[in-house]
Formats: structure tokens, sequence, C-alpha cells
């Protein structure tokens, strides 16, 4: 039952983005990772549930961003985003206690001096692994980020592989 809610809410998220491939093709893959790196780390079934769903809306504020503020930057994104997806999620008749949990993942997922739950880690992990390959980050900048960011052994493993790291730990 839980697999098709998210089923639903990524076809939301992808109706939402009606014609914009690159945003759609962007929340399908920080789900993924999400996702895989949840799993991989073995996170309770409830926070996996928690966590696929704020990983397909943690972009949902850009386009409101974009039309309210001709930008679309990530403290925007944490103001405008959580409005954007309570709609949707009350559409999808979600828990209020989840829709809470995902609201906040959302509103912070560009906050990373706090981060403070495994589900919240993996989101961030999630969206820098996409990020950094869909800018075409520098290796250094990679490394950076690596050691900075990257707490799960799941992360850390993706991260090297991806990129290919030849970093220890």
């Amino acid at each position: 039952m839980k697999q098709y809610t998210i089923a639903k809410l990524l076809n939301e998220a992808i109706k939402y983005n009606y014609g914009d491939k690159r945003r759609i093709a962007h929340l399908i893959k920080v789900h993924d990772y999400a996702r895989t790196i949840g799993i991989l780390e073995k996170i309770d079934p409830q926070d996996l549930f928690v966590l696929e769903s704020a990983a397909i809306l943690h972009d949902i504020g850009i386009k409101v961003c974009e039309e309210k503020y001709e930008s679309c930057g990530g403290k925007l994104q944490e103001r405008e985003g959580p409005k954007v997806a309570l709609e949707i999620l009350k559409k999808l008749d979600y828990d209020v206690s989840d829709i809470d949990r995902i609201l906040f993942l959302i509103a912070h997922h560009h906050t990373y001096n706090e981060i403070d739950g495994i589900y919240y880690q993996i989101l961030i992990e999630a969206d820098f692994l996409v990020n950094l390959e869909e800018e075409n980050s520098q290796i250094k900048t990679i490394e950076n980020v690596y050691k900075k960011i990257f707490k799960t052994s799941s992360g850390k493993e993706i991260c090297k592989n991806l990129f290919d790291l030849k970093m220890r730990g």
C-alpha cells in the first residue's frame, strides 16, 4: 500500500512539473538514490516512506519561487516548498504525522548544519549526488562535499563509485 502511495505521489510531482524534463528527471534520481541508501542503511519502513515522499517533493517549491521571486535559491525553496507540498500530500490522504515530517525535510533540505536524523541525512546525500553530477562538479568540489556532507556508509560508497573517488572512509 505504501509503495502505491509513493507511485501516486511521484505521478503528482511529474504532473506538477509538466513539460520540465530536467526537473522531473532530477526528482526521480533523488528519489532513487534516497530509496537505495535508505534500504541499504536498513532504516525503519515508516522512515523510508517519509524519506521517499520528501525526496520526491524536495524541490516542489522551485516553480513558485521562479514565478514569485524570479529566483529559485535554496532558502526560497525551503520557504515556498512546504506550502505546495502540503496541498499534494492532503490530496493523497497522507497522515498528519507523516505530513509534518515531510514538510520539515522540504523546509530544511538546503540546511546542512542542523541534520538531526537518518532520513534527513540521506535526503541531503541523495540530493548532493544528483546535483554534483548534473552540475558536472570538479573533483575537488566533490571531495570537499564528500568530507563535509556524507555520513552514511551507503551514501559514501555510492559517491565514491559514482565519481571515481580514491578516498578512504
